[in-house]
């Protein structure tokens, strides 16, 4: 089954609380949350708030994607919000691994954000300890990129490395329908979902969200 991912950057946040709600009722799999910090991407988003509203309105699963600097020293604050996925960036700091250990040991799932110029070796040491993995299709920080057509190459690699691991491969960026249907077919788990495929279309969100499961 495909997990869908709403971005909550891409959100209503004048009724954030409705929209957690909505999506809640329409089969969302798992919120997505992202947190940058000015530095390690050039945006700020989203709030401490926000990630506590999510957290308070639903019972579904709730990640936070942290593209932020030296994650080791925040990740207990997220730890403490009740969220039950963390990824990093293994760049973002020296010592990466340890984060993620200490994310597990915490009984928290960790998983690592692989960015499009990065290679697939320049990550493989750490995709046996990672319970979910984030393929970044556009550059992290902004909303509304196009897909970049040459991580379709590292998708399929990671669908290979995916069977020895174990982990959860989801997709971030540019999931249109279309991209969702080939992608699924090539071992993505589970797709981000912004302005290509849920947010600001004239059908709700449950209509769109059983679509693009394959459910209709």
């Amino acid at each position: 089954m495909r997990l869908m991912c709403p971005s909550m950057m891409c959100a209503n946040y004048e009724y954030l609380k409705d929209e957690v709600i909505a999506l809640d009722i329409a089969g969302t799999d798992i919120f997505h949350c992202d947190v940058m910090d000015g530095n390690y991407v050039p945006n700020i988003t989203m709030s401490f708030n926000d990630l506590n509203v999510v957290r308070k309105n639903t019972d579904k699963l709730v990640d936070v994607h942290l593209m932020i600097d030296n994650p080791r020293s925040k990740v207990q604050w997220f730890i403490d919000a009740g969220v039950d996925i963390i990824y990093i960036h293994p760049n973002s700091e020296k010592h990466p691994l340890n984060t993620i250990h200490y994310i597990k040991e915490k009984g928290v799932k960790a998983g690592i954000a692989i960015n499009p110029h990065a290679s697939i070796e320049s990550v493989y040491e750490f995709l046996p300890y990672c319970d979910y993995v984030l393929m970044m299709s556009v550059h992290p920080g902004f909303a509304g990129q196009s897909y970049i057509e040459t991580m379709t190459q590292k998708i399929e690699r990671l669908a290979e490395l995916k069977q020895k691991f174990e982990f959860i491969m989801i997709l971030d960026g540019a999931c249109s329908p279309e991209r969702i249907e080939e992608l699924s077919k090539k071992g993505v788990d589970g797709f981000v979902l912004g302005t290509s495929a849920l947010f600001g279309k004239e059908e709700d969100y449950k209509t769109i969200i059983e679509r693009l499961k394959g459910e209709e």
